[in-house]
């Protein structure tokens, strides 16, 4: 069975290529406009299975993953990707000395099971400096995002603290939850390696 990575994003792409497993990425064409009042993690939950959904009508015989990262402030207020340098400024100020939860949802599907996760990640960060923004905005530029920080470069030292069972699950790709996933769908990662 042909493993195959519904996303265009290289984060997802370099995540999965640590299990070590061959597989494809094929770009899921969805519409991932957010529900009126739909909540972070639903959200989340279900632009992943439509991810996972999309790629599998076109692609029978596989196993297909999707996933979808949402981040929302502790009252539930959904936190975007900035796109530009004002845009990050301004949400990075709005964020400082906040809590931010990631809602790292997963699907895995071989077009007939599915089983789906959503992995949350909190992060405090600190109380950040206008000048501290800056910098970090242009060394890092992580204009395409949610929340302006990647914890796994530089953003790092924006963080007062974090709280995961899988650290990988902040960069987008839950690794723990994927490889129990896919072993259950008789994949094992060691085993394949």
């Amino acid at each position: 069975m042909r493993l195959i990575l519904a996303s265009s994003s290289p984060y997802r792409r370099q995540m999965l290529e640590r299990l070590a497993v061959p597989f494809t990425c094929v770009s899921p064409d969805i519409d991932e406009t957010p529900g009126d009042g739909e909540a972070p993690a639903a959200l989340a939950l279900r632009l992943a299975i439509a991810k996972a959904r999309a790629v599998a009508a076109t692609h029978p015989d596989s196993l297909i993953i999707g996933s979808d990262q949402v981040a929302a402030l502790d009252d539930g207020s959904p936190i975007g990707k900035p796109g530009t340098h004002a845009r990050a400024q301004a949400q990075l100020r709005s964020l400082s000395g906040q809590t931010v939860s990631f809602h790292s949802a997963l699907c895995v599907t071989d077009g007939h099971r599915i089983e789906t996760d959503d992995v949350v990640t909190v992060c405090r960060l600190r109380s950040l400096s206008d000048a501290e923004i800056d910098a970090y905005l242009r060394h890092e530029r992580p204009y395409d995002t949610a929340g302006s920080a990647k914890a796994e470069g530089l953003g790092i030292a924006l963080m007062e603290r974090m709280h995961a069972d899988d650290p990988t699950a902040i960069i987008g790709l839950p690794l723990i939850a994927l490889s129990r996933m896919l072993r259950s769908f008789g994949l094992n990662p060691l085993l394949r390696c």
